[in-house]
């Protein structure tokens, strides 16, 4: 029998995206393969607690890796719809914190 892993990727380095990151501990079809922020620091702290994932500068870098299938959004509230369309032209499956916009027109 073949598992098939659906490969996650967070943008984002905050508390709840702590608590996501730790959740793959016990998924059966899911991997984190990788994790961006706005600074290489915050990403490479962030890994220290996760091996085998990736540190990644930029929240564009990890949309355009190959590896990431799906990307779990968990920036500030004002940047959810930027990263939501951008992670969508990506090809990216996306789950996003709340709100996705902030007003009805973004969204």
């Amino acid at each position: 029998m073949t598992i098939n892993f659906v490969r996650w990727g967070i943008l984002g380095t905050g508390s709840i995206s702590k608590k996501f990151a730790e959740a793959f501990a016990d998924a059966s079809t899911g991997k984190l393969v990788a994790v961006a922020s706005r600074s290489q620091e915050s990403a490479d702290a962030f890994v220290e607690n996760f091996p085998g994932v990736k540190p990644l500068q930029g929240y564009e870098t990890l949309l355009a890796d190959p590896e990431v299938d799906a990307v779990y959004i968990a920036t500030p509230h004002p940047q959810h719809a930027k990263w939501a369309v951008a992670a969508a032209n990506a090809g990216k499956h996306i789950l996003c914190e709340k709100p996705l916009t902030l007003n009805h027109g973004e969204a």
